[in-house]
């Protein structure tokens, strides 16, 4: 799970609210999403995150998606210098806003 109190190395960070720039990665694979679940939720909005450092970023989003429903999102961001933009590598539906953001 996303550590609350210390970053451990290769591990998954902290967890902590999104930036405008985490929000705009998700926003990137909004689409991505829409096609993988054939859904298209109202809202689109992290409201947790926390990454882990590989060969590139994995980060981990908990998603609003609407009225009392959430998503889990993991999105891959490769190295600077890529010519690739953030992948959606995996998610899991009917969470809730009290589930914890766990690796998946």
């Amino acid at each position: 799970m996303c550590e609350k109190e210390q970053q451990v190395f290769g591990g998954m960070g902290l967890s902590r609210e999104p930036t405008a720039e985490d929000q705009a990665i998700l926003d990137k694979v909004k689409e991505q999403y829409e096609k993988q679940s054939g859904k298209n939720p109202g809202e689109f909005k992290a409201i947790l995150v926390c990454t882990q450092v590989v060969a590139g970023t994995n980060y981990f989003f908990k998603v609003a998606t609407g009225k009392d429903t959430y998503i889990h999102i993991r999105v891959f961001v490769p190295l600077p210098g890529s010519d690739k933009g953030p992948t959606l590598v995996s998610f899991q539906a009917d969470k809730t806003k009290d589930d914890d953001l766990e690796y998946f």
